[in-house]
């Protein structure tokens, strides 16, 4: 890796931050980008490639199931939309 990517990378993750509240959000949106974006558009590509139609989502909202669970700056966690495509019944306790 050149110091030229290292560079582009830190300015877009951490741009100006100025609270170590920013720059946790900085880490976490780079790290959610490698574990979960990066290797989901790789495995996007493929099936386009093969010549399969793709669609591409980002879940954002914030369930209020979370309240009091998960810290505020949880906005929504992996899976969490499973609740909201298939039911609440398919969520821990309610089944």
């Amino acid at each position: 890796i050149t110091s030229e990517v290292v560079d582009k990378a830190y300015k877009e993750y951490m741009g100006d931050a100025e609270s170590p509240a920013q720059v946790r959000d900085g880490l976490l949106d780079a790290m959610g980008d490698i574990v979960f974006v990066i290797s989901a558009v790789e495995v996007a590509r493929y099936h386009r490639d093969a010549g399969n139609p793709v669609y591409f989502y980002e879940f954002q909202h914030r369930p209020s199931s979370v309240e009091g669970v998960l810290p505020a700056f949880v906005k929504a966690d992996h899976a969490a939309e499973i609740a909201f495509v298939f039911g609440k019944p398919f969520l821990a306790g309610d089944v």
